[in-house]
C-alpha cells in the first residue's frame, strides 16, 4: 500500500456502505419503517452501489492499482460489520462459530494492510 490517504478514504467509504447495506438487507426484515416501504429499500440500493464503488476506486488506488485487496478488504470489513450491528442491534448470539469468523476477517484485513 502506497497511499495512506486513499487507503483511509477508502475504508471509510466502505464502513459506510456496509453499514448502509446491512440496513438494507437485514433492516428490512427486521425493522417496521423498511419492512413496510418496499421502494425506499429497493431504491436505496442506488446510492450504496455508489458508494461501493467510490470505495473500490480509493482502494485499487491505495494498492497500485491491484484489486484483490480491495475485495478482501471489503469482504472483511462487511463481515466485521455484519457481526456487530447483528449482534448490538438485533441481539444476535455471538457463538464460537461466529467469534471464529470474526478473527478471521480480522486476520484477513490485516494481512491486506501489513503484508507487503
Amino acid at each position: 500500500m502506497n497511499n495512506i490517504k486513499d487507503f483511509i478514504i477508502g475504508l471509510t467509504v466502505n464502513f459506510l456502505a456496509q453499514v448502509a447495506v446491512f440496513f438494507q438487507l437485514q433492516g428490512s426484515i427486521k425493522i417496521e419503517l423498511l419492512k413496510n416501504n418496499y421502494w425506499l429499500v429497493v431504491l436505496s440500493g442506488i446510492p450504496i452501489s455508489m458508494l461501493f464503488m467510490a470505495a473500490t476506486k480509493y482502494m485499487v488506488q491505495a494498492f497500485d492499482g491491484q484489486m484483490w485487496p480491495s475485495r478482501l478488504i471489503g469482504f472483511s470489513v462487511g463481515t466485521i460489520v455484519f457481526v456487530m450491528l447483528s449482534w448490538g442491534l438485533f441481539k444476535e448470539p455471538f457463538t464460537v462459530k461466529t467469534s471464529l469468523c470474526l478473527s478471521l476477517a480480522l486476520i484477513i484485513l490485516l494481512i491486506q494492510i501489513f503484508w507487503k
